[in-house]
């Protein structure tokens, strides 16, 4: 099984140790790539007049206030590393608790889980990058959009990667445009359901969703889970108590599944 996963906004920056080893990350043919778009990065986030820091804002999609981000991205080149794993710290991550499952639990994420990235393209857990601010919906100068980018370069060797197994997909937006996984797999999200006047209710709730996906994967990885096919995996969620319906999906397409949770949390 492949876990698909969306990086997340926040980070905590290593305080020490090597720099990225592009050639050590996983999928070492993309290093190259990942050269070029760390070059790219670092140079527009270098420029030091008013104008060319204001645009790196602009095209980061970043507020006035957060002028540290673009510094930190000039840096990128030399900046220490440290695992992925250690790095992401938003919400998902922070309900996964990395750091807190046993250690045969890790080495089953480990072997298991991919982190969509702007930056990047893909990284495993254990790759070490340092802490940057470049999401996949940038258009980088000298590179172009991101999305479309690392898509051509992704879709062969992602292909290949998940031939012959399923793939659980919890990325949403310009992540999951990077890469479009095979029939056999299933394309998650979580909704809210609560009872209004008598009638339930269901919605998309921004926060939730992310914790709730985070606490998935900590289900998955604490039970080992081994499934063969998309039908054994929603068995697996359903051993785990989650409520897992599926809705239509467009012939040759991913399915798509619904997780249906009633307490906010």
């Amino acid at each position: 099984m492949l876990i698909l996963l969306p990086p997340s906004e926040g980070k905590s920056a290593p305080a020490a140790g090597d720099p990225v080893d592009h050639d050590a990350l996983w999928l070492p043919s993309l290093a190259r790539h990942r050269r070029r778009v760390l070059a790219k990065l670092a140079a527009m986030c270098a420029r030091s007049s008013t104008r060319g820091r204001n645009a790196s804002l602009a095209t980061l999609g970043l507020t006035a206030g957060q002028h540290a981000e673009v510094t930190r991205n000039a840096g990128l080149p030399t900046a220490p590393a440290a695992p992925a794993a250690e790095v992401y710290s938003g919400v998902l991550y922070e309900a996964l608790a990395f750091p807190g499952l046993p250690a045969d639990a890790r080495d089953w994420l480990s072997a298991r889980a991919v982190v969509f990235s702007g930056l990047w393209g893909v990284v495993r857990f254990s790759d070490r990058i340092p802490a940057y601010r470049c999401s996949a919906g940038v258009t980088l100068p000298g590179v172009g959009g991101l999305t479309p980018y690392w898509k051509k370069i992704l879709t062969p060797l992602l292909d290949e990667a998940a031939a012959d197994r399923p793939v659980l997909d919890l990325r949403s937006g310009a992540y999951a445009a990077m890469w479009t996984p095979p029939p056999g797999s299933a394309s998650v999200r979580v909704l809210h359901e609560k009872v209004v006047g008598g009638v339930a209710r269901r919605s998309v709730v921004s926060h939730f969703n992310k914790a709730t996906k985070g606490r998935v994967v900590r289900s998955l990885a604490l039970e080992r889970a081994a499934p063969a096919s998309v039908d054994d995996l929603i068995e697996a969620l359903r051993d785990l108590k989650y409520t897992v319906e599926e809705r239509p999906a467009p012939a040759g397409r991913p399915r798509q599944l619904d997780l249906v949770v009633a307490d906010l949390k």
